[in-house]
């Protein structure tokens, strides 16, 4: 999801109890890149805060419904993780 500059991604990983492998190597080394369509752009990411939370995850589970039972699925805390231009 953008929102300005940066884009927002969450580890769902469908609800499983184990975080996605991308979250772990972000993880491991923030640096990274993405493509949306044909721009490719360098990215720098951390986990969002407590109030990015807040404030993001209405709009995500508004935008995609089957977040809320992601989040219902599983007892880890859904990581959500801010990319920002690098």
């Amino acid at each position: 999801m953008p929102d300005g500059e940066n884009l927002v991604v969450v580890a769902s990983r469908g609800g499983m109890s184990t975080h996605p492998g991308w979250y772990l190597n972000l993880q491991a080394d923030p640096a990274a890149s993405v493509r949306i369509g044909a721009q490719q752009r360098k990215v720098r990411a951390r986990d969002a805060t407590e109030d990015e939370r807040c404030r993001f995850w209405p709009r995500l589970a508004a935008a995609y419904p089957y977040f809320d039972g992601y989040r219902a699925r599983t007892s880890r805390q859904i990581p959500m993780v801010i990319l920002s231009p690098a």
